[in-house]
């Protein structure tokens, strides 16, 4: 009994009984309004926010497609979702771009509301009946802030 009290007495804290903690993954989500949904891009994949930006129009293209523009030397194709999502066109809109699998997009929303941290496991998938295909997930904000869609990029560049 003595021996055993000794070890307790002269235990280091470096050999303190391990404690698992559960950890939780989570991404950060770039959330833009579009028509009144809320969608969440994943950060990783932002590249910049621009409020001034210049088109230059394609013919024979989707009528989503608005054409491209320069960013610092690089041409860059804009997409209006609003249009890709069958809404109607806004006339100040913000220029969100974007890099997924090193193709850039610049892709024109409403508004860019915040940057939030989301568990994963709090990502549902979509009904399967959803005739949405640029959508990959949706959850709920905390605060009361609504329901975010998750932005599917792969399926934005398909054409």
């Amino acid at each position: 009994m003595n021996a055993m009290k000794e070890d307790v007495l002269f235990q280091r804290e470096d050999e303190a009984p391990e404690v698992q903690e559960e950890i939780v993954s989570s991404r950060k989500y770039l959330i833009f309004v579009v028509d009144d949904l809320r969608i969440g891009l994943d950060a990783e994949y932002a590249v910049e926010i621009l409020n001034g930006y210049t088109v230059t129009y394609l013919p024979m293209m989707p009528s989503y497609i608005c054409g491209i523009f320069n960013m610092r030397g690089q041409i860059i194709p804009m997409m209006d979702i609003r249009l890709r999502l069958g809404k109607e066109s806004l006339e100040n809109s913000l220029l969100v771009v974007l890099n997924y699998n090193n193709n850039h997009l610049g892709i024109l929303v409403d508004a860019v509301e915040l940057m939030l941290d989301i568990p994963d496991e709090s990502i549902m998938p979509i009904p399967a009946q959803s005739a949405q295909k640029l959508v990959s997930g949706m959850c709920t904000l905390p605060d009361g802030l609504g329901t975010m869609l998750v932005l599917d990029c792969e399926q934005l560049l398909a054409p």
